[in-house]
């Protein structure tokens, strides 16, 4: 039955929606994906190894050496391709690049704090899985509250700065959690940060999607949406793995001296010091590239953010 409506609707679309035509119409940029798409495998791969490998190995370095050489290829082929995958004036336009660099910090301490945040619930603390999920939700909460209220805060205080506070509100959240102990409790050293991290994490979420599609032409706006999407994910793959070498590190020296648990919460600390640490430069960064970016559009009427549609990010 659901299989029979669903046929049905993508039928009636077949016939209905008007099919799209490319004012460019070229082949597919096949090598640049291939490129990018190898490079960035080999990166994180690279991070994530040297781990239990040393940033000396030889394949951890050889990884990082062959990134770099495929990240040049793909700029090149990108500057050159009739169709390329990442047309280098979409970084020309608007607030793209400023959005994008603030997005990819963003994103590498996002995936990595419901990475660490649920081991320490329940491998520090003790708690069920079940429990565990449940303690998410004030996080959750704050965050669909953050997005509602994202628009009407950045009317107040204007994008850049909406930015710049969600991100230190985040970044606050996280240092309440570097300070874990060994022996804490759910509610003295997890629901505070949780709540601030949520609030922060949806305004900033919000506000750089907005930033990164500001001023785009309309045959640019779903490449630059997608790109926006793509950098969260990828600096997201890259902060995790930088993180859990570096907290894995952390355990390690921590467990000659200290009990399993003591050495897990120092690893955790670890990582979310760093990560307090990274969304702080990024608040700083945010005033910075967002005023640079806008300055080359002065004079012109202002054009209002576009806000996505609220929603929950956990």
């Amino acid at each position: 039955m659901v299989a029979t409506g669903a046929f049905a609707v993508l039928a009636a679309a077949a016939a209905t929606v008007p099919t799209a035509r490319t004012a460019e119409p070229g082949r597919f940029d096949a090598l640049g994906t291939a490129t990018v798409t190898l490079a960035l495998t080999a990166l994180v791969w690279a991070l994530t190894s040297a781990r239990s490998s040393g940033w000396t190995d030889t394949r951890v370095l050889g990884a990082l050496a062959v990134t770099a050489v495929l990240l040049t290829m793909f700029v090149l082929v990108e500057h050159r391709h009739p169709n390329p995958l990442l047309p280098p004036r979409l970084f020309r336009t608007g607030r793209v690049t400023a959005g994008n660099v603030l997005m990819a910090l963003l994103g590498s301490v996002w995936i990595a704090l419901f990475f660490f945040l649920p081991l320490y619930q329940q491998q520090v603390l003790g708690l069920s899985p079940l429990v565990t999920g449940l303690g998410q939700l004030p996080l959750a909460f704050a965050n669909m509250l953050g997005s509602t209220l994202a628009p009407r805060i950045a009317r107040r205080t204007g994008p850049a700065a909406a930015v710049a506070g969600a991100l230190l509100t985040e970044a606050a959240g996280l240092l309440w959690l570097a300070g874990i102990s060994a022996h804490g409790s759910y509610l003295a050293d997890v629901l505070g940060p949780s709540i601030l991290i949520g609030l922060g994490l949806s305004v900033a979420f919000v506000q750089l999607t907005g930033l990164s599609v500001e001023g785009v032409p309309p045959q640019d706006a779903g490449l630059a949406g997608g790109l926006v999407n793509t950098t969260r994910q990828v600096g997201g793959a890259i902060g995790l793995a930088v993180l859990a070498t570096l907290a894995g590190t952390t355990t390690a020296h921590a467990a000659t001296h200290h009990s399993h648990l003591e050495a897990l919460t120092a690893g955790y600390r670890t990582a979310f010091g760093i990560s307090a640490a990274v969304l702080g430069a990024a608040a700083a960064l945010a005033l910075l590239l967002t005023r640079r970016s806008a300055a080359g559009s002065a004079g012109a009427s202002p054009q209002p953010v576009p806000q996505p549609a609220a929603r929950d990010h956990h």
